[in-house]
């Protein structure tokens, strides 16, 4: 079995488009290896995993039953309780890398890093399998080695609702930064990169729906665009082990 990176940020990430992942992977029985700034165990987005403080119209950001009870289990394992620091990991550990995303300020030390960056360059170079989702696109376009490839992100339709829903009771959690991530990520990707959102009505995929996420492939490379594609993009990667 193969052993796969994660690349958590400290604090804020979306706890489904970590925990999905993992679940499909584990079941699956690949070995499953955290890394996060720090070498401490990394938090998710609470208002994401609780729904805690989201206005009644917003309550659909929460995740999911199903994704909570899948983080509940992947926080409990011992290789989330013990991560390794960014700095310590080396890409070519591994079989395959996992970018995953969220929406809150805590995920700006990751998609600036230049460790992030560093981890990167280096599986893409190798042409590792890799697997990002909504934000975790980001550090992948600012380390440029997305510029030419088909690739998709959370999308300004998404995370301009998301943003608007949510504006008067928590401004500014859902909007990392002022440039939406798909503006950015179709800046990053040219000259002849492409950028496909997807469905405008997007499905849920879950181990009941496994195939209803929409996922990009362009080689080695797998993107996605929210939590509901999570899923499906950890059985594509399975697919390329």
């Amino acid at each position: 079995m193969s052993r796969i990176l994660i690349i958590l940020p400290q604090t804020d990430f979306d706890p489904t488009e970590v925990a999905f992942p993992w679940l499909v992977w584990t079941r699956a029985g690949h070995e499953v290896v955290f890394a996060s700034e720090t070498g401490m165990p990394a938090a998710c987005d609470p208002v994401t995993l609780t729904g805690e403080g989201l206005p009644w119209l917003a309550r659909s950001l929460r995740a999911r039953e199903e994704a909570i009870a899948a983080y509940a289990a992947m926080a409990a394992h011992p290789a989330f309780m013990e991560p390794i620091r960014w700095d310590q990991a080396q890409a070519g550990d591994y079989a395959a890398l996992h970018f995953p995303g969220g929406h809150a300020p805590g995920m700006k030390s990751y998609c600036e890093s230049a460790e992030v960056h560093r981890l990167a360059r280096a599986a893409f170079a190798a042409d590792q399998p890799v697997s990002a989702v909504c934000h975790g696109v980001l550090p992948l376009a600012r380390a440029g080695v997305l510029a030419g490839k088909t690739t998709t992100a959370l999308t300004r339709i998404m995370e301009g609702v998301a943003v608007r829903l949510t504006r008067s009771a928590m401004p500014g959690h859902y909007q990392t930064y002022p440039e939406s991530v798909e503006n950015e990520v179709r800046r990053l990707i040219r000259p002849g990169g492409r950028f496909e959102t997807g469905p405008v009505l997007p499905r849920y995929a879950d181990a009941a729906h496994p195939q209803d996420g929409f996922v990009v492939q362009d080689g080695n490379y797998l993107s996605a665009r929210w939590p509901g594609d999570a899923w499906t993009l950890g059985l594509r990667l399975l697919d390329l082990l």
